[in-house]
């Protein structure tokens, strides 16, 4: 087994064939990282958040921010779990479901992403996706990263910091003197579900997104209600 290229020798290695990189920015704190590792090496970094549930106001703040720290528009797109989660009708109520199926809304993967970030913003076809995958997160990942590389030409991806410690990521926000977005006090990591642990901090500390998300997951409700009878019952 081949030994990895390291995170600097992995945007090296991309630079050579790209001068512009796209960068899949979820707010949180790995993506941050790799923000402020590769910007310095491309003559343009363009990245996109794929929202979970459209126009979130903590979201949008938070976005508002990092757009106004690296002086860079942030592209918004779906998630795909947003398609996947309408078209198999996660907490919806019955007369959404007939709604839901007339809309046909296509169901898409990360690659699908890409294509539609390069054609937007008129990059060659072939242009890879800066993420915030760390080795040090999971041992899979670690495994993943040993067995496959850190770059996937196949997927257009790379992985600028994936050998990135804790250490490193808190030497790096102190250097550039940034803020990880409210998602951490709230939450203790980033968004990105609709199970209790997000719901019941939305639900107790920004009441107005909680209310958004029951207007696209009206049942979603449901896992407030269980765990609130649990605690009474």
């Amino acid at each position: 087994m081949a030994t990895p290229l390291s995170g600097i020798e992995t945007i090296r290695e991309v630079r050579k064939s790209q001068n512009k990189t796209l960068l899949a920015f979820s707010t949180g704190k790995d993506a941050i990282a790799a923000w402020l590792a590769i910007r310095e090496h491309f003559d343009k970094v363009v990245p996109y958040y794929l929202y979970l549930v459209p126009e979130l106001e903590f979201v949008e703040e938070s976005l508002s921010y990092y757009e106004k720290f690296f002086g860079v528009k942030i592209t918004r797109l779906p998630h795909p779990s947003l398609h996947r989660w309408l078209n198999n009708f996660v907490f919806q109520a019955p007369q959404n479901c007939l709604c839901i199926e007339q809309a046909r809304l296509p169901n898409f993967d990360y690659v699908h992403v890409q294509q539609a970030m390069v054609k937007m913003h008129e990059l060659p076809k072939d242009t890879l996706v800066a993420d915030g995958v760390r080795a040090a997160d999971s041992p899979m990942r670690r495994v993943a990263i040993k067995t496959h590389g850190t770059i996937s030409y196949k997927q257009f991806k790379y992985h600028p910091i994936w050998d990135w410690r804790k250490k490193d990521l808190i030497d790096c926000f102190n250097k550039h003197n940034i803020k990880l977005p409210v998602d951490y006090k709230i939450f203790g990591r980033s968004f990105d579900g609709l199970d209790l642990r997000f719901l019941m901090p939305l639900k107790k500390h920004l009441p107005n997104d909680y209310k958004k998300i029951l207007e696209w997951f009206p049942l979603a409700e449901l896992e407030v209600f269980r765990y609130e009878r649990s605690l009474n019952g």
